[in-house]
């Protein structure tokens, strides 16, 4: 590809990824407008982005395997256009089905764009000094899409409306598509080469864990004993286990169970999943607390998480990505983790007139740099090892660890609070005003107090199955330059929600370079 071209093609790949990005910090902020408007019940809020990750998380794999079917191009361009429908079918959403459903087909369309936009980033520069450049680049942008979403959100919201929040996609990704058709190059996949499709292990996995997910959001209204809750929990789980052994027998399957089965992937994998169960929950929080409850601006809501945005930044490229490659993995990911739940402790002090210096932004600084501290090394350990022709479902496993996290995070977390709010306004009177924001926010503060043990959890997992160290190579800073751990570095920063990490690291482990165990 001419020289010109390459860099308009890292354009359009970078602004389609900037999109998928930016699509969930952007929609938080509009969440509590958008459910004002459309009547939408505290319990069932949660799916405006649970229905979004979800189907992201779910399809992810399967969105890797249908671009070695048919072509990375031919996928990104209908993942494109898909992703213009569903956004506006969003924006005019007359109820909350319709805005589930839409954004439902947006994670699904998202699933398409995310492994295509990796793999035609991947094939569009091969010389390596070019390729170094391309991939900080495109790891630059996407890492900054969340404080992007977080200032474009509110300045929607408060200046137009909150269905802007989902029309603003459709333009962008409709004349993306029309510039990537001109600019990308086609890349025909020969029969003898495609890979087939493992239909029942999508159907499998994303059923599943779907199936958790609603369980786990009727136990608010229905209760956890309730039949429909246990039945959903249960059949969630049945259908995971026999993903797991289908998965063992599938010649082509969308999670090669060997590349969890490691220590330091599955590790990596749990640690990172379970993370997110905190983050994305505390997301969620925190933009009710700071719009309902401190009656702050959708601006204004935006702004205050920069702090966050801007710690998990300087943590990440300042500290993570200098120390992994001299120091075990498992000290950065592990201190990183408690790091973040010490941000969680502090925000069970969380009160109605809680000042947002002395009671937000520490939370948000300990949380920022704890989470820096994680996404590095972990998505460097997701493709330790790995033989070339798996470093794509590697690196796809770890974001779905990330999506899937969110997902049963925000519902979890969600269903927790609202249960502990109507008890607490079951005994009180619930028609005063400030009985209900108490109410609120003791809902708020006692999933925290749960998020902080999740994260606890995988602190303890991490220092636990994590044994990795780096090989003496690894200290200089050398680095096979274009490796599948570039790549995996640049699929972190465009992770979807408020802690994607920024861009590649240097000196990541190359897939083909071994581990030393403690």
């Amino acid at each position: 590809m001419a020289g010109n071209r390459r860099w308009w093609a890292l354009a359009v790949i970078a602004i389609a990824q900037l999109m998928i990005v930016l699509d969930i910090t952007i929609v938080n902020i509009a969440l509590p407008s958008a459910q004002k408007d459309l009547g939408i019940s505290d319990a069932n809020r949660q799916w405006v982005i649970t229905a979004y990750t979800l189907a992201f998380g779910g399809l992810l794999l399967l969105g890797g395997r249908l671009g070695d079917l048919f072509g990375r191009k031919r996928v990104f361009t209908v993942g494109l256009l898909g992703f213009a429908l569903a956004s506006a079918i969003g924006g005019a959403a007359s109820g909350p089905a319709m805005l589930f459903g839409a954004r439902a087909l947006q994670g699904a369309f998202g699933a398409l764009l995310a492994p295509s936009a990796l793999g035609l980033l991947s094939t569009t520069f091969s010389d390596p000094r070019e390729r170094s450049t391309a991939f900080g680049i495109f790891g630059a942008i996407a890492g900054g899409g969340a404080a992007i979403g977080l200032l474009l959100g509110g300045l929607l919201t408060e200046y137009l409306n909150w269905r802007w929040c989902l029309f603003v996609n459709t333009p962008i990704a409709i004349a993306t598509a029309f510039a990537a058709s001109y600019v990308l190059t086609a890349d025909h996949i020969a029969k003898g080469r495609r890979v087939k499709l493992d239909l029942p292990g999508a159907f499998l996995g994303c059923g599943g864990l779907l199936a958790i997910v609603f369980g786990t959001s009727e136990a608010v209204s229905r209760g956890w004993i309730d039949w429909l809750v246990l039945g959903s929990l249960i059949l969630g789980a049945l259908l995971l286990l026999v993903f797991v052994l289908v998965e063992r027998r599938t010649e082509h399957a969308l999670l090669p169970i060997h590349i969890v089965g490691e220590r330091n992937r599955g590790g990596a994998a749990l640690s990172i999943g379970l993370a997110m169960i905190g983050m994305f929950g505390l997301f969620l929080f925190l933009t009710y607390y700071l719009q309902v409850i401190k009656h702050f601006s959708p601006v204004m809501s935006g702004v205050s998480f920069l702090p966050m945005t801007a710690a998990i930044v300087i943590s990440s490229t300042g500290f993570a990505a200098r120390l992994m490659t001299r120091v075990p993995s498992r000290n950065l990911i592990g201190p990183g983790l408690l790091l973040a739940a010490a941000g969680m402790a502090w925000l069970t002090q969380m009160k109605v007139d809680s000042p947002w210096a002395g009671m937000v932004l520490p939370a948000e600084l300990l949380l920022g740099f704890g989470m820096g501290l994680i996404f590095m090394p972990s998505m460097s350990l997701a493709t330790l090892g790995v033989a070339p022709h798996e470093a794509g479902a590697a690196s796809a496993t770890i974001n779905s660890a990330q999506q899937v996290g969110g997902s049963v995070g925000t519902a979890l977390l969600n269903t927790i609070a609202a249960s502990a709010t109507a008890t607490f306004l079951a005994t009180r009177i619930a028609s005063d005003p400030a009985v209900q924001a108490e109410g609120a926010v003791h809902g708020y503060v006692v999933a925290t107090w749960v998020a902080m043990g999740i994260l606890l959890l995988a602190a303890v997992i991490a220092f636990l199955m994590i044994n990795h160290r780096p090989a003496p190579g690894e200290a200089t800073g050398g680095t096979g330059t274009g490796t599948a751990a570039d790549e995996a570095a640049v699929a972190d920063a465009g992770a979807t929600g408020p802690a994607a990490a920024p861009a590649k690291t240097a000196g990541a482990p190359a897939p083909g370079q071994r581990q030393r165990a403690s």
